[in-house]
C-alpha cells in the first residue's frame, strides 16, 4: 500500500513538470524553513516563471540548432542506431522506474542525515534533480534484478554527488560570485570533477595551455564583434553553413541568418531568466541560511541549487554552441570503435554538462570546448552500454518509445557517474556497490577535511 502512494505521488510530481512542481515545493519548502507565506509563494512563482523562460529559450534553441544538426549529420550520411531521446525523456523513466516513487524522501533524508553528521556542507533543495539519482538506482535496479541494489545505489550517488558539490563549491563560487551556493546536479558536478585533471594536463601541453579565449578577452580584442549576442550571430552562422550548405541558396541563405540571430538572442535572453530565476531563489537561500545557522550554530552551509541558475553565462553559452557540432562529429568519428548513439535532444542541453567545467577552466573557452569533447566523447560509449538496459527500464515504466528502438541520452546516459555505478553493479553485486560505498565514503571524509570554511580566501586549484 505504502508503495502504490509514494507511486502516485512520484506520478503527480512528475505529470506536473518542472515549472508547476518546484513553486509548489518551493513555497512549502520556504514555509517550512520559517518564511512568511506571502514571500514564499512570492518566491516559488518567480522561480516558476525563470524555468519556463529558460525551458522557452532552450527549446527556441532546439528548435533551430535541431534542424542544423540533422542537416550535419545527413552529410555525413550517419548511421548511428540508437536514439537520443534526451534528459526529459530520462526523467520520466527515473521517476517512473521500480526505485523512482521513494526516491525523493529518502534522499531528502540522507542529505540530513549527512547535514546532522558533518559529512556534507549542502543543504540540496533541488528536489527535482533527485531524478538524476533515481536514473542511476532504475537502471542498476534492472541490471541486477534487485530492488534494494537499486535504492542502495541511489542513496551512495548522492552521497557521492553532494561530496563532489562541496569539493567544486569555493572554485565556481568564486568564478560566478554565488557565495554560500553549490550545485549538486547529478550531470554537472561529475563533469566538473574530471575537468581537475584535463585542466591539470592541459597546463602541461606546449602550446596549448598559453591558448586562452574567454568573452571579456574576445570583446577586448573585437570591440562591438565580440560582444557575446555577435558571438552567439557567429557561432550561429558558422553552424548554418555548416548544416544547411547552399544546396538551394535563397532558403538556405535564409535558415543560416535565422539561426545566427536566434543563437544571438539566445545569448542576451538567457542570462535575463537565469536572472528571474535567482530572483525567486534569494529568499529561500536566505531562509534556509537562518534556519541552518540557528539549529547549527557556528557550521556554515552551502544552499545546493540546479545549475541551471548558471547556464546563461556568455563563455557556458559559447562553450555549448561550439560544442554542438563537435558532438555530432565526435558521435560520427567514434562509430567505427563503437559509439552508436546519435546525438540528438540533448544537444540543447550540452550547457548542462558544461557549466560547472568552465570555472575550473578559468572561463577559457578554448579549454572547455576541449575538454568537453574528450569527455563527451568517453560519454558516448557510456550511453552505448546502458542503452538496451535504459530501454527495458522506459518500457516497464510505461514510457512510450516512438522510435520504436533502442534509447539512450547524454544526460544523463553518458555520465561518467552512470557508468560507474551501471558496471561495478553489474559486474560485482553487492561487493562492487560496497566498494562504491566505501569510496564515497573516503571521499566525503577527504572533502571535509580538505575544503574550508572561508570560500573565499580558499579557491581550489
Amino acid at each position: 500500500m505504502l508503495n502504490g502512494i509514494l507511486e502516485s505521488i512520484s506520478k503527480l510530481f512528475l505529470d506536473l513538470g518542472a515549472s508547476i512542481a518546484l513553486p509548489i515545493l518551493i513555497t512549502m519548502f520556504g514555509l517550512m524553513l520559517g518564511e512568511k507565506l506571502p514571500r514564499a509563494f512570492r518566491a516559488g512563482v518567480t522561480i516558476g516563471i525563470g524555468f519556463i523562460g529558460i525551458g522557452l529559450i532552450i527549446g527556441l534553441l532546439f528548435g533551430k540548432v535541431g534542424p542544423a544538426a540533422q542537416g550535419l549529420a545527413d552529410r555525413f550520411n550517419v548511421d548511428l542506431t540508437i536514439v537520443d531521446v534526451g534528459w526529459p525523456a530520462s526523467a520520466a523513466i527515473a521517476f517512473g522506474s521500480k526505485v523512482g516513487a521513494i526516491i525523493i524522501p529518502i534522499c531528502l533524508l540522507m542529505n540530513i542525515f549527512l547535514l546532522a553528521i558533518g559529512l556534507t556542507k549542502t543543504f540540496d533543495i533541488d528536489l527535482w534533480n533527485y531524478w538524476h539519482f533515481a536514473f542511476i538506482g532504475g537502471l542498476v535496479a534492472a541490471i541486477t534484478e534487485s530492488y534494494a541494489k537499486g535504492i542502495v545505489t541511489a542513496l551512495i550517488a548522492m552521497m557521492l554527488t553532494l561530496a563532489l558539490a562541496d569539493w567544486a563549491a569555493p572554485r565556481i563560487q568564486a568564478h560566478y560570485d554565488y557565495p554560500d551556493i553549490s550545485f549538486p546536479h547529478g550531470t554537472s558536478a561529475a563533469y566538473a570533477i574530471l575537468a581537475y585533471p584535463l585542466n591539470w594536463l592541459f597546463d602541461r601541453i606546449p602550446g596549448f595551455n598559453k591558448l586562452k579565449a574567454d568573452p571579456e578577452s574576445i570583446q577586448k580584442r573585437f570591440g562591438i564583434f565580440g560582444e557575446t549576442t555577435m558571438l552567439g550571430l557567429f557561432i550561429g552562422l558558422a553552424l548554418g553553413v555548416a548544416g544547411f550548405g547552399l544546396d538551394d541558396p535563397r532558403a538556405d541563405i535564409i535558415a543560416i541568418l535565422g539561426l545566427g540571430i536566434t543563437l544571438a538572442a539566445v545569448m542576451l535572453l538567457l542570462p535575463r531568466m537565469v536572472a528571474i530565476l535567482m530572483e525567486g531563489l534569494v529568499p529561500i537561500s536566505e531562509a534556509a541560511r537562518s534556519f541552518v545557522s540557528k539549529r547549527f550554530p557556528g557550521r556554515k552551509f552551502y544552499i545546493g541549487l540546479d545549475s541551471a541558475v548558471v547556464i546563461g553565462q556568455p563563455a557556458v553559452i559559447a562553450t555549448s554552441l561550439i560544442l554542438v557540432p563537435v558532438t555530432l562529429l565526435t558521435a560520427i568519428a567514434l562509430a567505427p570503435l563503437g559509439n552508436k548513439v546519435f546525438p540528438l535532444v540533448d544537444l540543447a542541453t550540452i550547457p548542462f554538462i558544461v557549466c560547472l567545467m568552465v570555472p575550473i577552466f578559468g572561463g577559457n573557452i578554448i579549454r572547455s570546448v576541449a575538454g568537453g569533447a574528450i569527455l563527451i566523447g568517453g560519454g558516448l560509449f557510456i550511453a552505448t552500454a546502458i542503452a538496451p538496459t535504459l530501454t527495458e527500464v522506459a518500457v516497464s515504466s510505461g514510457f512510450k518509445n516512438d522510435t520504436g528502438g533502442t534509447i539512450s541520452s547524454l544526460v544523463d546516459g553518458a555520465n561518467p557517474m552512470t557508468g560507474l555505478f551501471y558496471w561495478l553493479s553489474d559486474i560485482g553485486g553487492w561487493t562492487g556497490i560496497g566498494i562504491l560505498g566505501a569510496v564515497t565514503l573516503a571521499i566525503s571524509v577527504l572533502v571535509k577535511m580538505k575544503v574550508k570554511h572561508n570560500i573565499s580566501s580558499n579557491v581550489m586549484n
